[in-house]
């Protein structure tokens, strides 16, 4: 019976070192996320009214990609409704055709109708080879407008990479619990 009540306490301590070990992950991300927020709107102080108007956002504080020839990226973010954050994003691209090295970058995902929100909150949501980001620089978000009630803008960090390929992105949502 002791042995049975030792392995029923291990296993609970790994499901709660596990669970802490998330929480920390989530709350990690979501200061980034905070400090992609400010850096994008210091940049570009038109991006307030997307941050002010749409019905939600998704903030991917540090998305990594690159490739030669065949390239992907990735990067986890927080999504937000009206303002609040909901739940964890995680963002994943493969592509193929002319490109070449690496770079990080921010990137916003802006939703202007509930009904936008919502699709992406289905879970895997995904954007076609034609969708594009802004890069985000003073006054480009005064030019920018919503397609298909999405707009998308980028922020380089760091590396350069030439692209002119095509490919899709994909994402997952989870709420917070």
């Amino acid at each position: 019976m002791k042995t049975l009540e030792k392995m029923i306490l291990v296993c609970l301590l790994f499901i709660g070192t596990g669970a802490m070990a998330q929480t920390d992950k989530d709350n990690e991300i979501l200061k980034d996320a905070e400090r992609a927020k400010s850096a994008l709107m210091a940049k570009d102080a038109g991006l307030e009214k997307f941050f002010n108007n749409a019905s939600g956002y998704a903030i991917f504080p540090n998305v990594g990609k690159g490739g030669l020839i065949v390239g992907g990226a990735s990067g986890n973010g927080i999504l937000y409704e009206k303002g609040s954050p909901v739940g964890m994003t995680a963002l994943k691209k493969v592509n193929i055709g002319l490109q070449a090295g690496g770079q990080a970058v921010s990137q916003v995902i802006f939703f202007e109708t509930d009904a936008a929100l919502a699709k992406f909150k289905e879970g895997n949501f995904e954007f076609s080879a034609e969708a594009s980001a802004v890069i985000a620089d003073e006054g480009k978000a005064e030019e920018a407008n919503y397609d298909d009630g999405v707009v998308i803008f980028a922020m380089p960090k760091a590396g350069l990479m030439a692209d002119a390929s095509v490919g899709g992105q994909k994402f997952e949502y989870h709420p917070f619990k």
